[in-house]
């Protein structure tokens, strides 16, 4: 059965890795001076524009599906949303600025692609990479530094399944 934690899972390393794609692609079309990878990079850049509203919706979703539980730190998910808002507005914005880039240049098949445009792909790469690790890095520490990894012995009364027991490898 899908759960909201589930699908924000599934859901959200799309806008990490396009953002990280669009970036890459756009360092190497400004290296390269290809028009081709100028496109991937606007291309990659939309992707993840569209992905990182349906990513922050179902992460409230998760939030809330959750109820802040024991087992996760204080704080954690509340500094992992407020990253992931600002990652939004900024991917948002860069996706948008990407779209319209994208669009003109596919309508202007001949023309050079403009330099405020090839600058605001860039730096919109660039600051949509910068949001989105560290939404990711805030995200990982949710489960990373959860209390419950540091007890030594599962807690008494888990379900059948939920506390796997020890095994010797050597009796493999």
């Amino acid at each position: 059965m899908l759960s909201w934690p589930y699908i924000h899972l599934m859901l959200n390393h799309f806008p990490v890795v396009l953002s990280v794609a669009a970036f890459a692609v756009a360092v190497l079309a400004l290296l390269l001076r290809k028009r081709g990878l100028w496109l991937t990079a606007m291309g990659a850049l939309t992707g993840a524009g569209l992905f990182v509203y349906p990513v922050h919706f179902t992460g409230d979703k998760a939030d809330h599906a959750l109820r802040d539980p024991w087992f996760i730190r204080t704080g954690a998910i509340e500094a992992h949303d407020d990253a992931a808002g600002i990652a939004m507005i900024v991917i948002l914005i860069a996706g948008a600025f990407a779209a319209y880039s994208w669009w003109r240049a596919l309508k202007r098949p001949v023309d050079l692609i403009p330099g405020w445009m090839r600058a605001g792909v860039l730096i919109g790469a660039l600051a949509a990479v910068a949001t989105v690790t560290y939404t990711a890095y805030l995200g990982g520490k949710i489960i990373h530094e959860a209390p419950i990894l540091h007890v030594e012995q599962a807690p008494p009364g888990l379900p059948p399944g939920i506390a796997a027991i020890k095994t010797d490898s050597a009796e493999h």
